[in-house]
């Protein structure tokens, strides 16, 4: 189809070709009657005005618009297509009588389309869907091997701060006196000191670590972070169990809070055919967020990082 639309042209150019798009189905319209004898039905009118105007939309203006606004445009002309032919009762009659005749079947074409609309149609549009997401029978192998845990890149940038992730260490795993807390230390500090909701420091990190777990991560990788959310099914693979003893207890902290910051979609190739689903948290958390996340994750899991040496 031409294209009328081209990027500059001023809007009165653009009502114009509205206008002219509109003036040859009134030409049309008038044609029929003066041949038939008489016109388009008023259901027929508005069914024909409301694909001159998707036409026009979807393949004449050119960039062509979002589609977000074409469904807000489309639903205003629906709206008033639908008052226009409900004007008054006469038109009101004439537009929804051949619905009404389908509906009880008035006639044995009336009965046929009937039929084709309501079980034909359905059934068409189901076979259709399930054809497409239906895996085949015979399955083919990856093309590759999979790499669960890719290689990490030596450094990255998170919200514009760079990361060198050998280097590294979670802010958070740190004491009331700002300690770093090692796997020994760890263990004393627990052995010492039992969970106190009201504590500083380490369990207080931890705490607000499980606040925005429970605020984002929980619906795909479960209440007891074992990947059985209440959406993980939607996902093949299901997401990560991260209570497995062979995810983040082999993984550095900084690998899991690389893998958090940049999700699924900046993930390397090496993870395919199967791509994680996880968005780019990085773009919906502070920094701090994704640190105590980590924090959480591996105390719940009571696994802790592995370390680069």
């Amino acid at each position: 189809m031409a294209t009328f639309w081209r990027p500059g042209m001023m809007p009165i150019q653009l009502l114009l070709t509205i206008g002219v798009t509109f003036l040859i189905f009134v030409i049309g319209h008038t044609f029929i009657k003066k041949t038939f004898g008489r016109g388009l039905p008023m259901l027929a009118q508005g069914a024909l005005t409301w694909l001159a105007a998707f036409t026009i939309f979807k393949f004449v203006i050119s960039p062509p618009i979002p589609s977000s606004l074409l469904y807000i445009y489309m639903g205003l002309i629906t709206l008033v297509i639908g008052l226009f032919i409900s004007a008054n009762e006469v038109s009101w009659t004439e537009s929804k009588k051949p619905i009404v005749d389908t509906l009880i079947g008035a006639t044995p074409l009336h009965r046929g389309v009937r039929a084709v609309a309501f079980i034909a149609l359905p059934l068409g549009f189901g076979w259709g869907t399930y054809t497409s997401i239906a895996p085949p029978k015979n399955f083919p192998e990856p093309p590759e091997l999979r790499t669960v845990h890719p290689a990490p890149p030596q450094a990255i940038k998170v919200q514009d701060k760079q990361f060198t992730l050998q280097t590294s260490k979670n802010p958070f795993r740190v004491d009331v006196k700002g300690e770093y807390l090692d796997v020994g230390k760890e263990k004393e500090f627990f052995a010492s000191n039992p969970f106190d909701p009201n504590a500083e420091g380490y369990v207080k990190y931890v705490k607000e670590g499980g606040e925005v777990f429970f605020r984002n991560c929980h619906f795909c990788h479960g209440d007891n972070l074992d990947g059985r959310g209440m959406f993980a099914f939607a996902f093949r693979p299901i997401p990560a169990n991260l209570a497995d003893p062979g995810t983040i207890a082999q993984l550095q902290e900084t690998f899991v809070f690389w893998r958090i910051s940049k999700g699924g979609m900046n993930a390397p190739r090496e993870i395919n055919p199967w791509d994680s689903a996880m968005p780019p948290w990085e773009e919906h958390l502070k920094i701090d967020d994704i640190w105590k996340v980590a924090l959480f994750e591996y105390w719940h899991t009571e696994f802790f990082p592995r370390t680069w040496d």
